[in-house]
C-alpha cells in the first residue's frame, strides 16, 4: 500500500466517529464566535442575583422581612342537618391576617370572621392554630384574633404612618388570594382620603386607594410601603366580576393604631357619643329634615343632662321634631356619617359645642361625650 493511501485511510478513521454522533442526533458543541465570544446558540447560565435592578432587590427584602408576619385565615359555621337535625362545621370562607404583638395577637377584616364558628390561623411556619375572637369593630371592618403560638415563632409587622403618603409611592400587598399562600403583589397608591361603607353600613374615611392587586382570600392582609411598614389593611376591591380590576382599598394604618389596641384592652372599640337615638336618614330627608334629628334623648344621659330634646307626639298623633344636630365644634353636620366622622377624633369626657335648631331658632349647647355602645 502506498503512503498516500495509508494516509487516507487514517484520517477517515479519525471522522467516522464525528460522522457517526451527527447521525445519531447528538448536538454538536457550542463554537465560539469570532473575536472570543460566545456563540449566541448556546445555553446560557440564570443570571446571578448581583444582576438584579435596585427595584427589584427592594422588593425581594421587603417580602421576605414581612412574609413571615403574614397569616392565612380558614372560617368554619355550624349548619344543622335537614334529616338528622345534627349539627357539623362546614367551610365558609378564608382570608388573610397578619401578626400584631408577640402575644399572640393577628388583625385582620371584620367581614373574614363574621358568622364564623370555629377559626383556624396557618403562620408562616405552618403551624395551624385554633383562633379565638379578642374582638370585633364591623364599623371599621376590624378584628382581633388571639392563636397560642410561641412568642418566639412570631413576627410582628414594623407599623407606619398615612401623614406622609403621596399618591404615586409604590405600595405592595402581602395575602393568600384563592388559597395561594404568601402572595406579593405590588402597585401604587392610586387616591388618598376615600370613603368606603362598611358590613355595618357606617362609612369609613381616609382609605387608601390602590391598584396593588386585591383578589378574594387578600382580604384582611397587610398593605406595605417600599420600606415594608404596615399603611393599611386590605378590605375591598371593585369589580363588576368579583376579582381584580384595579381598584382596591385598605382601611389606613391610623384607623388601625387606634381600634387594634382598643380591640386588644376592652374587647370593642369604646366610642364616644351624646346618649342619643338618631332619626333615619331616609325618613329625616322625606320630611325636609337638613341635619340629624333627634328622636330620643336618655334623661340620664350626656345629651339629657345638657338639654337637648327628642321628638315628641302631639295629642293629635302626629310627631314634633325637637332638635335637629346642624353642627360639632363648628363643623356643619349635615347627615349622620358627618357625626360619627367628627365624634370618631374625640374620646370619652370630652366637652364639645353642639349646634341644634329647635322651633327654628339656632342653639349652642356644650355636651360632655359619654361611653356609647
Amino acid at each position: 500500500m502506498r503512503l498516500r493511501d495509508l494516509r487516507i485511510l487514517l484520517l477517515l478513521a479519525l471522522a467516522l466517529p464525528a460522522v457517526i454522533s451527527s447521525v445519531e442526533g447528538s448536538p454538536p458543541r457550542p463554537r465560539r464566535a469570532t473575536g472570543g465570544e460566545a456563540d449566541p446558540r448556546a445555553p446560557r447560565d440564570a443570571a446571578p442575583s448581583s444582576d438584579l435592578l435596585p427595584d427589584e432587590r427592594a422588593t425581594i427584602a421587603v417580602f421576605e422581612t414581612a412574609a413571615p408576619s403574614v397569616v392565612f385565615i380558614t372560617t368554619r359555621a355550624l349548619r344543622r342537618d335537614f334529616w338528622s337535625m345534627n349539627l357539623f362545621e362546614v367551610p365558609q370562607g378564608s382570608g388573610s391576617g397578619f401578626i400584631w404583638d408577640r402575644q399572640g395577637h393577628v388583625a385582620t377584616n371584620y367581614h373574614v370572621i363574621a358568622g364564623a364558628n370555629a377559626i383556624s390561623v396557618v403562620t408562616a411556619d405552618r403551624s395551624e392554630y385554633r383562633a379565638k375572637v379578642v374582638g370585633v369593630d364591623p364599623d371599621h371592618d376590624l378584628a382581633v384574633l388571639q392563636v397560642p403560638a410561641p412568642s418566639e415563632s412570631l413576627a410582628p409587622l414594623v407599623v407606619g404612618d398615612v401623614d406622609h403618603l403621596r399618591v404615586g409611592q409604590k405600595v405592595l400587598a402581602i395575602g393568600n388570594p384563592f388559597g395561594l399562600d404568601h402572595t406579593l403583589t405590588t402597585g401604587i397608591v392610586s387616591a388618598l382620603g376615600r370613603s368606603i361603607r362598611s358590613m355595618s353600613d357606617r362609612t369609613i374615611e381616609g382609605v387608601i386607594q390602590t391598584d396593588a392587586a386585591i383578589n378574594p382570600g387578600n382580604s384582611g392582609g397587610p398593605l406595605l410601603d417600599s420600606s415594608g411598614r404596615l399603611i393599611g389593611i386590605n378590605t375591598q376591591i371593585v369589580s363588576p366580576s368579583g376579582a381584580y380590576a384595579g381598584v382596591g382599598f385598605a382601611v389606613p394604618v391610623d384607623i388601625v393604631q387606634w381600634v387594634v389596641p382598643e380591640l386588644i384592652r376592652y374587647g370593642k372599640l369604646i366610642r364616644p357619643g351624646l346618649g342619643v337615638t338618631l332619626l333615619q336618614e331616609g325618613i329625616a330627608r322625606r320630611w325636609g329634615i337638613q341635619g340629624v334629628a333627634i328622636v330620643d334623648v336618655d334623661p340620664r344621659g350626656a345629651a339629657g343632662r345638657a338639654g337637648l330634646r327628642g321628638m315628641r307626639e302631639t295629642p293629635d298623633g302626629d310627631y314634633e321634631v325637637g332638635d335637629v344636630i346642624t353642627g360639632l365644634d363648628g363643623e356643619e353636620i349635615a347627615d349622620v356619617d358627618d357625626l360619627y366622622r367628627i365624634l370618631d377624633r374625640r374620646k370619652v369626657g370630652d366637652r364639645v359645642l353642639v349646634e341644634t335648631l329647635r322651633d327654628g331658632k339656632t342653639r349652642k349647647i356644650s355636651v360632655t361625650l359619654q361611653q356609647v355602645e
